[in-house]
């Protein structure tokens, strides 16, 4: 798998993105020693179409009607290693949505290794239209063509976000508890669906990972959203030497308020109050205006606000003031005479 790396990447953790170019779910295997539990944990996950274990698809017709026969490929199930019986197949295909069956429903038969679906017929319909009956047999003609183009495509095993699974073997043989050296074999899904897998069984829950950080908080929590945070920018920035202070303090300023929140003019409105902060960001002139349309008040409180008003930040050496003994004594601080004041009594003296 080729997974995003670089810059791209930054960007997608930094922004918060919904949706990254490769998901990737990293999932442990409860047996990692024999690659057919893993085959058989794949076919779980992996989403298969019908399409992959049929022979062929055909309309037949007849005097009342039609219906669309499909042939099943035992051998094919069994080499796919899916765990599937005909009438999984055939509740799959009522379940499609994109095939809108409707009130009328449709109805799928099972003879042998065929399976039969039937289309039903909109003339034989309660709800009548005043089209003329050709008209209505051409309808039911290119319905018939749209459920056999449509059938293919019907998810019948797997979850519809994942992609693919892949398979891995280790490089290096480990030691069991047994003593015995061997290749551990895990599974990678691309796509999304962490919760489904991680409920799948055959895959150790709590040792299974994905690199989406916003699936990660929906699915364990804010916390473990800012782990993924932290260990992603590592990840990636693995062969440069930073402090693990600064991508930790990044993983608390987007996960803070409860949720993630991208270094974005969108994210940043969300948590910061600071008029200033946000004119220093992005769109100055609208945050000034609606600033000063609302009334806003900014106490001057963060870093970029000191700096664009010249004052002193308020953290370190800046978070503290100097109090400093004048050595007044009683008497020294009070009410000044004034000059006029002091003239009068000193000219009623002199008098």
């Amino acid at each position: 798998m080729s997974i995003t790396g670089g810059v791209p990447r930054i960007k997608e953790i930094i922004n918060a993105s919904a949706t990254i170019s490769t998901p990737i779910i990293d999932c442990i295997l409860s047996n990692d020693r024999q690659e057919q539990a893993a085959r058989l944990v794949k076919a779980r996950l992996e989403k298969t179409y019908l399409k992959d274990i049929i022979f062929y698809v055909e309309d037949v017709w007849h005097p009342n009607g039609a219906y669309i026969e499909m042939r099943i490929n035992p051998e094919q199930i069994s080499k796919l290693s899916l765990e599937l019986d005909d009438s999984d197949i055939a509740m799959a295909i009522k379940a499609h949505k994109p095939l809108k069956w409707g009130k009328a429903g449709t109805g799928v038969s099972i003879h042998g290794h065929r399976i039969r679906v039937q289309v039903p017929d909109p003339a034989n319909l309660k709800r009548r239209t005043t089209a003329k009956p050709n008209k209505n047999h051409k309808d039911y003609f290119e319905r018939i063509l749209q459920v056999k183009n449509l059938l293919p495509d019907v998810v019948i095993k797997g979850f519809p976000d994942c992609k693919r699974a892949v398979i891995s073997k280790g490089s290096s043989k480990i030691e069991g508890k047994d003593g015995v050296l061997y290749n551990k074999i895990s599974l990678a899904v691309e796509g999304y669906g962490m919760k489904e897998c991680m409920t799948t069984p055959g895959i150790e829950f709590e040792r299974t990972q994905s690199n989406h950080v916003m699936e990660v908080r929906k699915v364990l929590g804010i916390e473990a959203a800012r782990m993924k945070i932290i260990r992603e920018i590592q990840l990636v920035m693995a062969t440069m030497d930073i402090d693990p202070r600064h991508m930790q303090l990044l993983a608390d300023v987007m996960t803070f308020k409860g949720e993630v929140y991208g270094i974005t003019r969108f994210g940043l409105q969300k948590t910061r109050d600071s008029v200033l902060q946000l004119a220093s960001f992005e769109k100055t002139p609208d945050h000034l205006f609606e600033a000063a349309a609302r009334g806003k008040i900014d106490t001057i409180d963060g870093v970029s606000e000191c700096i664009i008003m010249g004052q002193s930040v308020k953290l370190g050496t800046g978070a503290m003031q100097v109090y400093h003994p004048m050595e007044w004594y009683d008497g020294d601080v009070g009410a000044k005479r004034t000059m006029f004041e002091e003239g009068w009594d000193a000219l009623f003296e002199h008098n």
